[in-house]
């Protein structure tokens, strides 16, 4: 029977959940401050502990800082009274399994519980199996390099999965997902957990290619093989031998050179152009997308022989939109980069701006909220980036989802109702709202929709947002 230990200062909420999940089949313990809970842990052991944020001797994060420290083997969720998203990623970057708000449902409640006492069980399980004892510890995600970052979120928590499943093998693989979501991190994270780490990964870009340098750039050439060949070159082919070789956009590449690219695929044999000799070769292939090469192959435009080459194992690197509190982590990475990058000192992100990026829905995905950060911190004044630091879609957008939180689906400006005027402002500034969301904030495409000239857009927009 897997036991929880319940350490909550709130009397009744400790029993009702002591009840609920006595009936659900757990054993529990329960206390009312941190240091009682902590003693009651030295004399038994639990799988996991359900921590109130505020105690009257302690916190949470004093609290989990304690329990990780001195019984790794337990997990931990936070619960707390309300929802602070810099604090729930730091706590769970500390080692919590989640971090949930009051009031607690049952069903979601016991759905965390669950899933955070197998997850704790597959990581001891883990760690046991590759270090031979349970004595010996070892970091989670141990194998995964800097540059991939790694979300909290249940998408982010199947892509990090689904890495560690297909890294070892030798499996060709296709990133599928829409652009900038970062299918060449994924890619190199393959990579680098692979038995090739220690090989060469080559990156190839098919969409920057010209069909007359293409067959060079993946075969290469011999010197004087053709006008201009005043050197010879190593394709990308054979600079990937023994290593990953990484095909970004493989669906632009056009339907003669995927024939050429079959052959070399199948034989794993290279030939430069302008050479009799056959290179053997041993790579492994992944390739990337941003469109269904499955249409693709209904249109005429994909080689159904050479899809089926690359598709030995598919994964799908989910938009920023679906990664929640994720938006954060990369924030803050993005953040630190930006410093280094432009020897800047900005430490913090106002709540303000947080607000804007969890609510923007990043059509440009990661590559975008990179973009974004890095401005910030060029614009930002002092150590924390504020909201005039932002692009103006973003902010506006903020702006709009936090008026329409409070006033429900109406856009209410704070005037006088009755004023005919300001009503024909609120229902400007709802309408304009309501087309630039309808277009991703494509200002020109908005200006055309709402039959006005970009800067006359531009002008409404600031209007409505006098900080910019």
């Amino acid at each position: 029977m897997n036991k929880i230990l319940i350490v909550d200062d709130e009397v009744n909420i400790g029993i009702l959940l002591s009840k609920f999940l006595t009936r659900n089949g757990f054993e529990i313990s329960t206390s009312t401050n941190g240091n009682n809970a902590l003693e009651i842990m030295t004399k038994e052991p639990f799988n996991l502990v359900l921590c109130d944020y505020r105690l009257e001797d302690t916190d949470g994060r004093e609290m989990l800082r304690k329990i990780k420290a001195t019984y790794p083997d337990t997990g931990v969720i936070i619960i707390t009274g309300y929802l602070d998203i810099k604090l729930a990623v730091e706590l769970i970057k500390m080692g919590a399994y989640d971090y949930i708000t009051k009031p607690l449902y049952p069903d979601e409640i016991l759905n965390t519980i669950n899933k955070a006492i197998e997850a704790q069980k597959a990581i001891n399980q883990h760690i046991n199996l590759s270090s031979g004892t349970s004595s010996k510890r070892e970091s989670k995600e141990e194998f995964i390099p800097e540059e991939f970052i790694v979300g909290i979120e249940a998408a982010s928590k199947e892509l990090l999965k689904q890495i560690k499943l297909v890294a070892p093998t030798n499996f060709s693989v296709i990133l599928n997902g829409a652009s900038g979501t970062g299918k060449e991190s994924v890619a190199k994270s393959i990579h680098f957990n692979s038995p090739r780490k220690d090989k060469p990964f080559i990156a190839m870009d098919c969409g920057s290619l010209t069909k007359e340098l293409a067959g060079s750039e993946f075969f290469g050439h011999e010197k004087g093989s053709f006008t201009g060949a005043l050197y010879t070159k190593i394709g990308h082919f054979e600079m990937a031998n023994g290593g990953t070789l990484f095909l970004d956009e493989i669906g632009n590449l056009s339907y003669e050179l995927q024939a050429a690219l079959l052959r070399t695929v199948q034989e794993r044999k290279v030939k430069r152009i302008g050479s009799t000799k056959e290179i053997d070769l041993d790579i492994r292939i992944l390739v990337a997308t941003n469109e269904n090469l499955g249409e693709a192959i209904q249109k005429g435009r994909f080689r159904e022989d050479l899809f089926h080459r690359f598709n030995e194992f598919n994964i799908t690197v989910p938009p920023l939109s679906e990664r929640g509190v994720d938006i954060m982590i990369f924030a803050e990475h993005f953040l630190k980069e930006a410093n280094s990058e432009l020897n800047r000192s900005v430490t913090d992100i106002s709540n303000e701006v947080i607000e804007c990026l969890m609510t923007y829905n990043w059509p440009g995905n990661i590559r975008e909220l990179k973009n974004v950060i890095r401005r910030a911190t060029l614009l930002s004044e002092g150590n924390q980036i504020q909201l005039k630091a932002l692009p103006l879609e973003i902010s506006t957008l903020a702006k709009a989802n936090t008026i329409e939180k409070a006033f429900g689906a109406n856009i209410v400006v704070n005037i006088n109702k009755h004023n005919i005027k300001n009503a024909s402002i609120e229902a400007e500034y709802k309408t304009i709202i309501n087309v630039l969301k309808e277009v991703n904030f494509n200002k020109t495409k908005a200006a055309k929709i709402l039959k006005i000239d970009r800067k006359t857009l531009y002008n409404k927009m600031k209007l409505t947002n006098p900080e910019k």
